[in-house]
């Protein structure tokens, strides 16, 4: 079935009368969790190359391969959620990511608390102004609160900043 519009490149994809190009974008979940399965999943959907990261060999995700170390994997395409802050590890891989030429670095957490990876990245001696690349909170302020909320909250939010949209991560 076609249409009649004038020439649109992404409406011509939503209407599968051309392929969605590659999109070049890498989607970095970091900790295993029931929001980093979600990130994965739909963002695998969004056209990213899903990876997960997880430190702990003890933890992983059914379906999802886990890699130890960040390595070579974060590049200039890479958007990186953190999807625990609780976890001891926060202040080194963090630390290790604001190294990287990642695009975009956040990580969960209420803006009601406590930003927890600020002391753990102050301790292990990063300035403030390395700091204040991590994003916090993140995604867009749906009011969500389960896992695939969350991630599509993340996932729009990434989206939006990306392609230089208001949705963005504003509170």
């Amino acid at each position: 079935m076609t249409h009649t519009h004038e020439s649109d490149p992404a409406c011509e994809v939503a209407h599968a009368e051309a392929p969605a190009g590659e999109t070049g974008r890498t989607l970095v979940a970091v900790f295993a969790s029931p929001v980093a399965d979600c990130l994965l999943r739909f963002g695998a959907e969004l056209g990213y190359r899903p990876i997960l990261v997880e430190p702990d060999p003890a933890r992983g995700l059914d379906g999802h391969a886990a890699v130890r170390e960040l390595g070579d994997l974060v590049d200039s395409t890479a958007d990186v959620v953190l999807t625990d802050h609780h976890r001891e590890e926060i202040g080194p891989v963090l630390r290790d990511l604001l190294k990287s030429p990642a695009r975009w670095i956040g990580i969960m957490g209420s803006p009601r608390h406590t930003a927890p990876h600020v002391r753990a990245l102050a301790d292990l001696g990063v300035p403030p102004e390395e700091i204040a690349r991590v994003h916090r909170p993140i995604g867009l302020n749906i009011g969500s609160q389960t896992p695939p909320e969350i991630a599509v909250a993340t996932l729009a939010g990434l989206i939006a900043d990306r392609n230089a949209r208001p949705g963005g991560f504003d509170f």
